[in-house]
């Protein structure tokens, strides 16, 4: 098997063999592998050591910041507490200076006691304690061997572990599902004790060994669970629960939660009380011996068992999952489910090439919760512009405090200055809205990108210029908002030039100072130091000696004031795109380019209206900037904010107005992409193309498909294929819940 080794992170050190419960769905003792009995009572000494030299190795090889161990039986609390005190200084000490040591004990709580409390606070042991519900619930299963309730003592501990003195030792609930309870009196039970987190564990079995299903219903589980899920809603979610915010998590694109959901590769390695090395537990539950590796703390490395071919089967991702899941839309989410519950003895090749014994039920659960999940409250941005511009200047103001931080002071007195600065326009409503002005302008996130960039490479003068770059953006903003504010700004090569506004020809050719900047009735003064003789600007006055605005266009019935576009020849951040920026327009040139823009949108506006003078959505305009070598009727979106992107200079109307939709649409998509999670996993599949016959990645199909979108209601040539490609995207295991939003508001388009 190919692919990096996966370091282990997660270590179960079973420390007793042992049981004091006899609990009849136990995998470790009522199921298939049955080598317990083989097993020392107690972990000895030489395994304890071992254990922890060869571990805190492990870890310093692969420069983990952090390891697990989690203390596990049989019922631990039965190795007593001098056992467990020796474990505790063994691993403390080996990894000292080696890497953080997470302790974690799971328990069925009968043995809990001060005592042990005591210990584990003292080495900041966390405790999880095993509990299946209320009373009828919990003792179905969890009874002593002489058929005695264990709920009470049960109780007692949680009831310990949540005084003052231990609450922060504690890890929360693990409840294994029995479909036979009621799901809303085994939450109300659980939640009762406000526990930090539940864990609902679905009953380890295999194809060979069915989970019981009395009604024969094949989302038994899932309808289980479901219950428990709304049940959970409507008490306002009070308590964390890992399976559902591990589908949660998955839905809108992120990683899942727990090792039995999910495509992430497995990072789990069992050490047994005799010291053999073993894979994840719940294989116990497959077959005699399905666990085993050969190998051993005293005589192998933990790098030994990463390497170890049934290891490995679960670090593949979706390689190593079956067929059929690699086709199923939902597998990003249930990952195939749990190694173990995929086995069966009748299957090819190891027998573990297989769905899991609760395909039905995970597939079940994860459309369930996907469907209790409000649109609105996981993607906004995806349908309202408003939101999207606010995500995206959320997103500009996190790059600009990300700034700050980093800089730790090196930007000096003018980036100090400036950082006040910024703070007493926050202080006025019309300091704010100047300072979001400049902030929404797109290339502003290029100095900040740049900017970042520089810093992190250690390049010559970063600091400088990014204090340089927050002058100027301050400038802009105070003159924007009309505020009577002195700021310093550095000009180069003999031009000043304020972002939104304009460019101030100060100097000779070559030439670099600082000029004094602050606003003045409908434009600004300039001088190079304070009280010396000021010239005064007007903002909009092209006529101005050796000032030359960026050139602004009103677009009729759009949606928002000022609605339209601007002509940024200027800004020097321009030139981020993947073709140069073109020289700046004279006032010959931007107007010629001004009414063929305007003729464009007005043909867009009558051959297709929904993506007139309102697509170009939000309170802002659209920053255009003309690029040289571009192909007639293609845009260029580069390393920028929202709201811009490259045309030709000299495209006639028609094709300039194919430019423009295309140009809008990538903008979108892209602003998209900055907030949102659409899709994920993506490369793990290919998707063919129907218009040019061609397989690609899922993000580029659904780029093009919602650019064509635009281009179809234009051009009906563009609708070939259109509807082969929704119902492609629309199947999809890549889609995420803001993903299938954006693609219901594509498809009503269509």
């Amino acid at each position: 098997m190919t692919g990096p080794l996966v370091p282990f992170r997660e270590v179960v050190l079973k420390v007793h063999s042992r049981c004091d419960l006899a609990c009849d769905h136990c995998y470790v003792y009522e199921h298939a592998d049955q080598s317990w009995r083989t097993r020392p009572k107690t972990i000895s000494d030489e395994v304890i050591f071992r254990t922890a030299q060869r571990l805190a190795e492990h870890a310093k090889t692969h420069a983990l910041p952090s390891v697990s161990v989690i203390l596990h039986g049989g019922e631990p609390l039965l190795a007593g507490p001098a056992r467990l005190r020796r474990i505790c200084e063994e691993l403390t000490s080996a990894f000292d200076g080696v890497a953080a040591l997470d302790l974690r004990i799971h328990t069925n709580g009968l043995q809990l006691s001060p005592r042990y409390l005591d210990l584990f606070s003292e080495y900041d042991v966390k405790v999880g304690i095993s509990l299946d519900g209320d009373r009828a619930a919990n003792d179905r299963h969890r009874r002593f061997a002489d058929g005695r309730s264990s709920h009470p003592l049960v109780l007692k501990a949680v009831e310990l572990l949540r005084q003052e003195r231990y609450r922060h030792l504690n890890l929360g609930l693990l409840c294994t599902i029995d479909i036979a309870n009621d799901p809303v009196a085994v939450l109300d039970a659980l939640t009762e004790l406000e526990p930090p987190l539940i864990d609902f564990l679905l009953p380890h079995a295999t194809w060979d060994d069915p989970p019981p299903r009395p009604d024969g219903s094949p989302t038994a589980y899932a309808d289980w669970l479901l219950a428990v899920f709304d049940r959970w809603q409507e008490q306002g979610r009070p308590v964390p629960v890992r399976i559902f915010s591990s589908v949660a998590s998955t839905l809108t694109g992120g990683p899942s939660l727990t090792e039995s959901l999910g495509l992430a590769p497995t990072d789990l390695v069992v050490v047994e009380t005799d010291g053999r090395l073993e894979q994840v537990d719940s294989l116990k539950s497959a077959y005699e011996g399905a666990a085993a590796t050969g190998f051993d703390v005293f005589a192998n490395a933990f790098d030994e068992v990463a390497a170890h071919p049934g290891v490995r089967a679960r670090q593949l991702g979706l390689e190593g999952v079956s067929e059929t899941c690699r086709r199923c839309p939902v597998v990003r989410s249930c990952g195939g489910g749990l190694y173990t519950h995929r086995y069966n003895s009748a299957g090819d090749g190891d027998g573990f090439d297989n769905p899991s014994v609760y395909c039905h039920d995970l597939a079940a659960l994860v459309r369930g919760i996907e469907a209790r999940t409000p649109a609105d409250t996981v993607a906004p941005a995806v349908a309202d512009p408003v939101e999207l511009l606010t995500a995206q200047e959320d997103l500009t103001r996190t790059l600009l405090a990300r700034l700050h931080a980093d800089l730790d002071g090196l930007g000096g007195e003018r980036w100090a200055a400036a950082w006040e600065l910024a703070a007493v326009l926050e202080g006025s409503e019309e300091g704010a809205r100047g300072l979001d002005g400049v902030l929404a302008h797109p290339y502003t996130r290029t100095w900040l990108l740049d900017a970042l960039d520089a810093l992190h490479e250690a390049r010559p003068q970063a600091a400088s210029t990014a204090a340089d770059g927050l002058q100027t953006l301050i400038a802009a903003a105070a003159v924007r908002a009309g505020l009577d504010l002195r700021v310093p700004v550095p000009y180069r090569d003999g031009g000043l030039v304020l972002p939104t506004l304009g460019r101030l020809t100060v100097a000779g050719p070559g030439e670099r100072g600082t000029v004094l900047v602050r606003a003045a009735g409908d434009g600004f003064l300039a001088g190079p130091a304070a009280g010396s003789a000021e010239r005064r600007i007007r903002r909009s006055a092209e006529a101005e000696p050796g000032w030359l605005p960026v050139r602004a266009f009103a677009l009729p019935g759009g949606p928002f004031p000022g609605h339209g576009f601007v002509i940024d020849d200027l800004d020097p951040y321009r030139d981020c795109f993947g073709a140069p920026a073109a020289p700046t327009l004279d006032a010959v040139g931007a107007g010629r380019l001004g009414d063929a823009l305007t003729e464009a949108w007005a043909l867009i506006e009558e051959r297709a209206p929904a993506h007139g003078a309102g697509c170009a959505d939000g309170p802002f305009p659209l920053t255009l900037t003309p690029l040289t070598g571009l192909t007639p009727g293609e845009p260029s979106v580069g390393r920028h904010g929202y709201g811009a992107f490259g045309i030709g200079a000299d495209e006639e109307a028609g094709t300039l107005a194919l430019t423009l939709l295309r140009g809008v649409r990538r903008a979108r998509f892209r602003a998209l992409v900055d907030v949102t999670d659409l899709y994920a996993a993506d490369g793990s599949w290919e998707h063919r193309m129907p218009w040019r016959e061609e397989l690609v990645p899922f993000s580029r199909m659904l780029a093009d498909v919602h650019e064509r979108l635009a281009l179809a209601a234009f051009d009906s040539r563009y609708r070939d294929g259109v509807p082969q490609a929704l119902d492609t995207l629309e199947g999809a295991a890549e889609l995420t819940v803001g993903g299938k939003r954006l693609l219901a508001l594509m498809r009503k388009e269509f």
